[in-house]
């Protein structure tokens, strides 16, 4: 392996690590939110805010965030948005009042809004089209390990020492990977500054007049409706619906996370074994995300079953699926905007993470009005198949856009 593909891969491991910490630092308050509930006299539409309260920040960062990474370097655009994430993490364990705890959860997002626009970034710059889908499956791995151990480790925590303990740890103690985080920075990244390469790329508007764009805004919103739907609400889900205790909510509540990561690794790695031996790349991509936003609609049963080992067989069975769509809708991105990524990328999770506001608080509003949630799991299905139809019919061929640019240099 040459030295190129040795910092690489070092990088990649470090964003793996990284984005394992970003979503056990998203995921935490769902571990902890019934006892929070309880110790701050808060109701369920409170708690759905609270939930989705991360998102109204990350969603409205991210165009900006989608800018900073293409005009400046990728690697210290990061690493500020990690600092601020993991205090805003840090600081939640100290808070006492729940507007306190609603503008924590609106600074995580905020820090936090960088990231996919790093990511896809640093992997179109640094991956050929033939490693993307393992890159980005490792990636996505890392980001359905992290609920995975946020669930189990973060549930017996809290039912050990409380809620408080659980932030404390994990933000202060997250701030040890920008050490490393920092060396590869000044290795890599400042040797070849980001701002001077895109400056002249394509804009906003350009890229929104691109049908397959908001293709890809409908598939990452309807996909992303079910996965935050899952994330925030599930462990709730598993103690006030199935009666679990807070120690088998950890346990059997993390089991979904499990299978989805290993999932994602063998998708993202099939989809590049499978394009590097000649077959389509639209094919391939498309076929593993319509497959796995369709497949995943089994929770939608598994919610409907009595028997609760049989309801989380098949829980983890639908989420285990996802996999398939999740490894591969950003290769798909990253392929279509090619020196875009960075701004295509915020727009699409602009767009995407609207639905990590609309699905934490319907549910919570589907719950205090009903009492169960067996709704809410007909909502996330919906939207779903709507995902697939987008990626079916209104996304195109997944080759790079010609962009205005480009064609005036022919």
């Amino acid at each position: 392996m040459d030295t190129a593909s040795r910092v690489r891969w070092s990088v990649l491991a470090l964003l793996v690590v990284s984005i394992f910490i970003n979503f056990i630092d998203r995921s935490n308050l769902s571990v902890a939110v019934t006892d929070i509930e309880k110790e701050l006299s808060l109701d369920d539409r409170q708690a759905g805010l609270l939930l989705s309260g991360f998102f109204w920040t990350y969603a409205l960062f991210q165009i900006a965030a989608g800018w900073l990474v293409d005009r400046y370097n990728a690697y210290w655009v990061y690493a500020a948005g990690f600092l601020l994430w993991s205090a805003a993490t840090a600081l939640t364990g100290f808070a006492a009042a729940f507007t306190v705890l609603f503008g924590l959860r609106l600074a995580l997002g905020a820090g936090e809004s960088v990231a996919y626009p790093a990511y896809s970034r640093i992997i179109s710059d640094d991956f050929p089209e033939r490693r993307r889908g393992l890159a980005n499956a490792l990636l996505d791995a890392g980001s359905k390990a992290g609920p995975a151990v946020g669930t189990l480790l973060g549930g017996l925590i809290v039912a050990r020492f409380g809620w408080r303990p659980l932030f404390f740890g994990l933000g202060f103690g997250a701030l040890v990977w920008l050490v490393p985080w920092t060396i590869e920075a000044r290795r890599v990244g400042a040797e070849r500054p980001a701002g001077n390469v895109r400056a002249g790329g394509p804009g906003f508007l350009e890229i929104a007049s691109q049908r397959d764009a908001w293709g890809t805004f409908l598939v990452l919103f309807g996909g992303n409706y079910a996965w935050f739907f899952i994330l925030t609400w599930l462990p709730a889900y598993l103690e006030q619906e199935r009666g679990f205790s807070k120690a088998q909510t950890a346990i059997f509540g993390s089991l979904p996370f499990w299978g989805l990561a290993a999932m994602a690794v063998v998708a993202g790695w099939a989809s590049d074994r499978l394009i590097a031996s000649g077959h389509g790349v639209s094919r391939v991509r498309k076929t593993f995300a319509v497959a796995g936003l369709l497949t995943t609609t089994l929770i939608l049963p598994a919610s409907m079953l009595r028997n609760h080992s049989a309801a989380v067989a098949l829980l983890t069975l639908g989420c285990l699926s996802y996999g398939l769509y999740s490894s591969n809708v950003w290769a798909i991105t990253q392929t279509l905007a090619g020196p875009a990524a960075g701004k295509w990328t915020g727009m699409q999770n602009c767009a995407g993470n609207l639905a990590g506001i609309a699905a934490p608080y319907a549910t919570g509003l589907i719950k205090y009005h009903t009492g169960h949630f067996f709704h809410a799991f007909a909502a996330a299905c919906f939207w779903l198949v709507v995902a697939a139809c987008a990626c079916l019919f209104i996304v195109g061929r997944i080759e790079p856009v010609r962009w205005r640019r480009q064609r005036l240099n022919v």
